[in-house]
């Protein structure tokens, strides 16, 4: 408890206390401000900006990577194909890669003058450029499919292994096949595991962080310091020395994500009785 206490409230707290006031650069010294830093958030376009931009990467980058994981933890279940560790591994291994390492491999693969994405425009006379501004938060919603598709199908998987046996008897003996076993025993059991990754998968989105911040690199001017939450409070906070106002940032973004997160496992749990 003390250990919790000191990694995990004690930030939280801090974090909260500086928020509720202001650095007074001209007149000097940190002034009490209450919650004018919160207002101040709630009124700032560059947050509401950024807000918008990973709600919508949520909402289309969240259910393809679960779907392609359940998709994947299914096939591996399923006995019939071969080699199952083998995929199981190989579908795995991208989360071992660091994000970092991650987003400049595909950052080199995206650019439209060298890597495979020029390779294959010259080949087939397209002219798909993967880091243009029309296509910048699909290919970073491709970055983060591809590290955690595996982690997500992992905990699919765990969850398909402990169904008891009894069910799939049951089913065999009522004469249901594959496609209405996976229907109505596979998926329900597993419903607290799907519950899990997608609650863990808002806060990942909502979090987005590593990818841009180590894209931007490659193209400055399609990234810019608020393109998410996360980057607009960090680049506050360490570039524009605004640690109050980056705090009230933070505490605002975590708060939303809390709920969103509690009302995805309230309804969830609903389903589950």
């Amino acid at each position: 408890m003390l250990v919790f206490a000191l990694t995990f409230i004690a930030p939280v707290v801090y974090a909260f206390v500086l928020s509720l006031y202001r650095d007074q650069a001209f007149f000097g010294g940190t002034v009490f401000v209450g919650a004018d830093n919160y207002l101040q958030v709630f009124g700032d376009p560059k947050f509401w900006d950024a807000f918008r931009r990973v709600l919508v990467f949520l909402a289309v980058q969240v259910p393809i990577m679960l779907a392609l994981a359940l998709v994947a933890a299914l096939a591996i279940d399923s006995a019939r194909l071969h080699g199952a560790g083998f995929f199981r591994i190989v579908i795995f291994l991208p989360y071992a890669v660091p994000a970092v390492v991650a987003a400049l491999m595909w950052g080199f693969i995206y650019g439209d003058h060298f890597g495979l994405a020029a390779d294959l425009n010259h080949l087939f006379g397209t002219s798909v450029k993967p880091l243009s501004e029309n296509w910048l938060l699909t290919s970073i919603g491709n970055i983060v499919t591809w590290e955690f598709v595996g982690y997500n199908m992992l905990i699919f998987y765990s969850a398909l292994k402990v169904i008891p046996k009894e069910l799939f008897e049951a089913a065999a003996i009522d004469g249901a096949g594959t496609f209405r076993t996976i229907r109505s025993v596979k998926l329900p059991a597993i419903r607290g595991a799907i519950v899990v990754a997608t609650i863990f998968s808002i806060i990942g989105s909502f979090q987005l962080f590593n990818e841009p911040n180590i894209m931007r690199n490659l193209v400055p001017n399609m990234i810019v310091t608020n393109y998410t939450p996360n980057m607009y409070a960090y680049n506050l906070s360490f570039n524009g020395q605004q640690y109050n106002y980056s705090a009230a940032v933070a505490i605002v973004m975590g708060v939303i994500t809390a709920v969103i997160a509690y009302v995805v496992q309230l309804r969830g749990s609903r389903k589950e009785m």
